[in-house]
């Protein structure tokens, strides 16, 4: 009988040492004034890739999207597009196209002539550009709109124009500030779907700038997470959500509960925290590299901690309570408990029955406890 055939997991492209960026940002910084608003940022970014810029407003990130793009110039470092130096390349010339957080569409004319009008400055054939139109109005559904003005459109569908402007001339990377931000939630999460699915379908490099998690979270590939000019760690979503290294990043992509402490023990497979704000220590199986003795934080996310009312078997990782709070969302629970040490935690507890039939109300003396492996050592 044959050997079984291995199937083995296939490589993403920032994986596969053999694959060359398709994007590079080569120690990019950006002065404006004394003030950095870009440090020595360096990138490698995939074709085919939806990448996203993420921090809060300030970060620097719109900064360098605007270097990208060509709007603005770096003070020092280099950018490189399909191995092409774009460093000093005005816009025009650059295979780059941007959406728009106010998606700028030409008020005076109708959706067909505002995707049109880049060809159209391009010197392209009327019967090819009328071809190229309608197949992108196609691709973002717009067929049937083509002889109305952006004023008789909703915020979405204004949206849609502005992408189907941008791919309509096949650039070699889109450019995407905020593109989502005027929508409401529910057409938010819509279009985000929508959105990579385009993106799939034509397979142009995305480059977004984001300061909504969720939407990152939602639509990336990998994710870039800056601050103050800097990006503090890189990866896909789970791995950012899961493994952030830091507290700033931990505290940035979702809700977090930390437990600063002491590393006491170091084996193989697992290491021991005291912390003065737990009354047990904190068993963990996944580590940063810290020595014994060094101070660390112990980051464990709300939906992996559990409540009971019994105390847990064991040693290790937790401890008592009282509800101070019960925030409900429909489809879970947010309970607010505070320990004798004054800490509050949050645990996150799906709503399998009715609000008035939970185990657990408010002010009742409650324990917390989680897994080894679902708390993450970070350095403080």
């Amino acid at each position: 009988m044959a050997a079984p055939t291995k199937h083995l997991s296939k490589l993403e492209p920032w994986q596969d040492p053999k694959l060359q960026p398709y994007v590079t940002i080569s120690n990019l910084t950006k002065t404006f004034n004394e003030r950095l608003a870009v440090n020595n940022v360096s990138l490698s970014i995939y074709k085919g890739e939806l990448f996203s810029l993420l921090g809060r407003s300030g970060c620097g990130k719109s900064t360098l999207l605007r270097m990208l793009a060509g709007f603005e110039s770096p003070t020092e470092g280099k950018i490189f597009i399909d191995g092409v130096d774009m460093t000093n390349t005005p816009p025009y010339k650059r295979p780059v196209s941007m959406v728009f957080q106010s998606y700028a569409l030409f008020p005076h004319m109708t959706v067909e002539q505002n995707i049109a009008f880049g060809l159209i400055q391009e010197g392209m054939h009327k019967s090819e550009i009328s071809d190229r139109v309608g197949a992108y109005l196609e691709l973002v559904q717009m067929k049937g709109y083509e002889k109305r003005m952006p004023y008789q459109l909703s915020g979405g569908e204004m949206q849609r124009v502005a992408l189907a402007r941008s791919l309509v001339k096949h650039p070699k990377l889109v450019l995407l500030d905020e593109p989502m931000a005027a929508l409401d939630k529910k057409l938010r999460e819509q279009t985000q779907l929508e959105l990579v699915n385009i993106q799939e379908k034509v397979g142009v490099t995305f480059i977004m700038v984001s300061h909504d998690q969720e939407e990152a979270m939602t639509m990336s590939t990998r994710i870039g997470l800056m601050n103050e000019g800097r990006i503090l760690q890189v990866g896909g979503p789970t791995e950012i959500y899961e493994y952030p290294n830091s507290k700033y990043v931990a505290n940035f992509i979702g809700s977090v509960n930390l437990f600063d402490g002491i590393l006491v023990e170091e084996q193989s497979d697992h290491v021991i925290v005291k912390s003065t704000m737990m009354e047990k220590n904190l068993y963990i199986t996944h580590s940063a590299a810290v020595p014994v003795g060094a101070q660390i934080s112990v980051a464990i996310r709300p939906e992996k901690v559990m409540l009971t009312t019994t105390p847990p078997p064991g040693d290790h990782n937790w401890t008592s309570g009282v509800v101070e709070d019960i925030v409900y969302l429909g489809d879970v629970s947010i309970y607010h408990v505070i320990l004798p040490s004054g800490t509050k935690i949050l645990a996150t507890v799906a709503n399998l029955v009715r609000a008035a039939e939970r185990p657990i109300q408010w002010e009742d003396e409650v324990f917390l406890y989680w897994k080894p492996e679902n708390g993450i050592v970070l350095a403080m």
